[in-house]
């Protein structure tokens, strides 16, 4: 099993530090020499460095992610979307989370049945979409909900071409095995922030409990997808100590969600994410992670707006979650296709992900 890393260090060992008494211009050549042309992600120094590089030099960073995706990824999208099996009262305390049952939030535990569960893959399918996720407010799944996954996943394949990921919270290894024999294509659990921040967000489970899980999702064959959120109070050299430890666990996606501060909850008050920053994260994320699925999630809609998106989808995003999340209205799907559609930027077919 993988171990958790400790703390991301840069090639010499250390623990990296900000360059910055160097230049942008060469600081842009450098990752344009490693990254674009070697195919060697930043390091989290180097991360560092292109969180903190001016907002004038934004459009050059992003312009650097893009053709980082483009060379390493391909033009193709992948388009997903999410659906509660089992929506609230969760018993951790994630601090952004709605649907915490330790919190005072609007949301109410409740159950997805089986037919609703189909017909949102059927739509999910209709939208051009090659992935469908079933995702539960659980610690971890108990044999209930593995039943009902069981039986949706089976209904839904009854009916519809799609390929199913699962996020279901942390696992037994019981559970993985069962999961990777139900077919799941990919599990989503996301690490959420860095080690050393993570204490900040989560007291009820640790993030090595998470890494745990994640460790034998890949043994058993599934598709790891693991990613987290942005704008929790951590620091842009936690942002980069995040980034370095997603490129070591080397996940096949990774989710990028940006902070809507839920009333009820901890995090209710913190501010959104500004756009600049929001952006340099993106293409920051990206060339730390030059092959890896970077997908648009939850947050994007308020934190960038419409011409944000559209600087994120240039700027090392490929891959989006379209219309609603597990809680919080999205964009309206046919506006994201529509988006694609005017970028050029064709949707993944169903036959290269099977």
């Amino acid at each position: 099993m993988t171990q958790a890393p400790t703390r991301s260090t840069d090639s010499d060992g250390t623990v990296p530090t900000s360059s910055a008494e160097r230049s942008p211009d060469s600081l842009l050549a450098e990752w344009r020499e490693q990254v674009l042309e070697r195919g060697v992600g930043l390091s989290e120094g180097q991360v560092l460095d292109a969180l903190q590089l001016p907002d004038e030099r934004l459009g050059d960073l992003l312009q650097l992610a893009h053709e980082v995706r483009m060379r390493w990824c391909g033009p193709e999208v992948e388009v997903e979307s999410i659906i509660s099996l089992k929506t609230g009262g969760c018993p951790e305390d994630c601090h952004f989370c709605s649907q915490s049952g330790l919190f005072a939030s609007p949301v109410r535990s409740a159950w997805l049945n089986i037919p609703s569960l189909v017909e949102a893959a059927k739509a999910t399918a209709k939208s051009g979409a090659t992935e469908f996720c079933i995702v539960a407010a659980v610690r971890g799944p108990d044999k209930r909900l593995m039943s009902q996954v069981k039986a949706g996943i089976e209904a839904i394949r009854s009916e519809v071409e799609i390929n199913v990921a699962c996020s279901l919270g942390m696992l037994t290894q019981e559970q993985v095995d069962e999961l990777a024999e139900m077919g799941v294509h990919r599990y989503n659990h996301n690490l959420e922030t860095s080690r050393s921040f993570f204490d900040k967000v989560v007291t009820t489970h640790t993030w090595e409990e998470r890494w745990e899980t994640l460790s034998m999702v890949r043994e058993a064959g599934m598709e790891v997808c693991c990613g987290g959120l942005l704008g929790m109070g951590e620091t842009l050299a936690q942002r980069a100590e995040f980034a370095a430890q997603l490129a070591e666990l080397e996940p096949d996606e990774v989710p990028l969600n940006f902070l809507i501060p839920q009333p009820g909850t901890p995090f209710a008050d913190l501010p959104v994410v500004p756009a600049e920053e929001a952006l340099k994260a993106v293409a920051a994320f990206r060339l730390a992670l030059p092959r890896t699925i970077l997908r648009f999630a939850g947050g994007r809609e308020l934190t960038l707006g419409d011409l944000g998106a559209e600087q994120g989808m240039l700027g090392g995003i490929n891959a989006i979650i379209v219309g609603n999340y597990l809680t919080n209205l999205g964009r309206p799907v046919d506006d994201d296709l529509d988006m694609l559609e005017n970028l050029k930027m064709p949707i993944k077919a169903l036959n290269q992900t099977l």
